[in-house]
C-alpha cells in the first residue's frame, strides 16, 4: 500500500472523525452488529482480533469501497502483516510498540497505538503513529483531553473508551482528531438479544450529531 492510500485513510478519518469498534466472542454476531452500525451511517469500522474470525470479516467488510476498515488489539508486527494481507487500512493497538508502529508505516497504513499518560502519547507520536488512541479512558473525560492537548497540540487524540452518545460533541470540541465507540455503540442487551435495528439508530443518531459540529 503506497503513501499515498496512507494518508488518504489519515484524510478519511479526519473527515469521519468517529468509528465504530467491535468486540464480541461470536463472528456472526460481530458481522450482523458491525452492519447495522454501517446501515446507521458510520464508514470507519473496526473489528478486534480478539474477535473469532476477526481477519474474515476485516476481509468481509473490506469489499466495501465506502467504508474504512481496520483491526485492533494489534500487539505484534506479524498480526500487522495478517491484518494488512486482509484488507486492514489502519491498525490500532491497547499499547505502543514501536515495532508495531514501524510495521504499520512500512506496510503503507495508519497506525493508532493506545496510551494513557502525556509521556507514552509523546512517545507514540514521536515513534510515527497517525493517531493515538486513549485508553483507558480516563477519568477526567473531557477535561483530561482539554489538559492534555494544552501543551501538546500536536497530538491527534483518538479516545475510544468513556465516549457516548450524549458526550462526543464535548469530545470533539475539547479537539480531539476522532473518537470510537465500543459498548455505548454495541450495547451488551443488545447484543445479546440481536437487536440490531436499535444499534442502528443509535448509529444514526450519533452520525447525525457530528454531522451538525
Amino acid at each position: 500500500m503506497s503513501k499515498s492510500q496512507r494518508d488518504s485513510a489519515v484524510e478519511f478519518i479526519l473527515r469521519e472523525r468517529v468509528s465504530a469498534i467491535i468486540r464480541t466472542e461470536d463472528q456472526q454476531l460481530a458481522s450482523d452488529a458491525m452492519q447495522a452500525a454501517v446501515d446507521g451511517g458510520f464508514r470507519i469500522v473496526e473489528f478486534t482480533l480478539t474477535t473469532p474470525g476477526a481477519l474474515e470479516l476485516v476481509s468481509k467488510f473490506a469489499q466495501n469501497s465506502d467504508l474504512l476498515v481496520g483491526a485492533g488489539t494489534v500487539l505484534s508486527p506479524q498480526l500487522a502483516r495478517d491484518a494488512v494481507l486482509a484488507g486492514a487500512r489502519f491498525l490500532v493497538s491497547p499499547i505502543v510498540d514501536p515495532e508495531v508502529v514501524e510495521e504499520a508505516g512500512a506496510l503503507g497504513v495508519v497506525s493508532i497505538p493506545g496510551s494513557f499518560t502525556p509521556t507514552e502519547m509523546e512517545k507514540a507520536y514521536r515513534s510515527g503513529a497517525d493517531f493515538v488512541k486513549v485508553f483507558p479512558a480516563p477519568a477526567g473525560g473531557v477535561e483530561f483531553i482539554r489538559a492534555i492537548l494544552g501543551p501538546l497540540p500536536h497530538l491527534r487524540l483518538f479516545p475510544t473508551a468513556g465516549v457516548t452518545p450524549e458526550n462526543v460533541q464535548d469530545y470533539l470540541h475539547a479537539g480531539c482528531a476522532g473518537v470510537g465507540f465500543v459498548r455505548s455503540l454495541f450495547v451488551p442487551r443488545d447484543l445479546a438479544e440481536r437487536d440490531f435495528q436499535s444499534i442502528r439508530a443509535r448509529a444514526e443518531g450519533i452520525v447525525q450529531s457530528v454531522a451538525r459540529n
